[in-house]
């Protein structure tokens, strides 16, 4: 697993031995940002929920993000993303925060320009979880919501106000692409 683009291209990072944590392939990082790049221009702030390595939030950092929260339960995971930050220098422009998704909902307080969700696949609550975050002030008018899910775990085209605007499949993977329905 490596930074595919940008400042840091060509770091490895590494990922959590056993556990549940699928990072994502080169081939859908890629997708998940040449999208990105077609559809959005505003980079400033970026969250990473599900951050596991910390690859998909690093990877927008080494594209010119200007700041990301990384939101992770599990304490290797935490770790292991503050690890990688350090080894590509970006340490200075994130924050990492080991907490469930469901409680970084209701403590994080700012609007995001994109948010990136990176669930375990087996994770069958994704589309509350979802539902709970367009609920936020998290979400703004030109947010997008990039979440990447298993094909046999569907999701709907809307959640409240965030409405279905592309979906991508790469075998075992599917990215889905949401924006409030009145800024699409």
């Amino acid at each position: 697993m490596r930074v595919i683009a940008g400042s840091a291209k060509g770091h490895r990072l590494k990922a959590p031995k056993r556990t549940a944590t699928r990072p994502a392939t080169d081939l859908v990082k890629g997708s998940i940002f040449s999208m990105l790049e077609n559809i959005t221009d505003r980079w400033e702030n970026v969250l990473d929920l599900y951050s596991g390595s910390g690859g998909l939030g690093i990877e927008a950092l080494s594209r010119g993000a200007g700041w990301v929260d990384f939101v992770d339960h599990a304490p290797q995971c935490c770790a292991i993303i503050k690890e990688n930050l350090d080894k590509t220098k970006l340490s200075e422009f994130a924050r990492v925060h080991c907490s469930t998704v469901n409680k970084a909902l209701k403590f994080l307080d700012k609007e995001y320009d994109i948010i990136l969700i990176d669930p375990p696949y087996p994770d069958i609550s994704i589309g509350d979880t979802i539902t709970q975050l367009a609920g936020t002030k998290l979400i703004g008018p030109d947010t997008t919501v990039v979440v990447t899910h298993s094909p046999r775990q569907p999701l709907s085209e809307q959640y409240l106000s965030l409405k279905l605007i592309k979906e991508h499949r790469h075998g075992d993977s599917c990215i889905s692409v949401y924006r409030k329905e009145d800024a699409a």
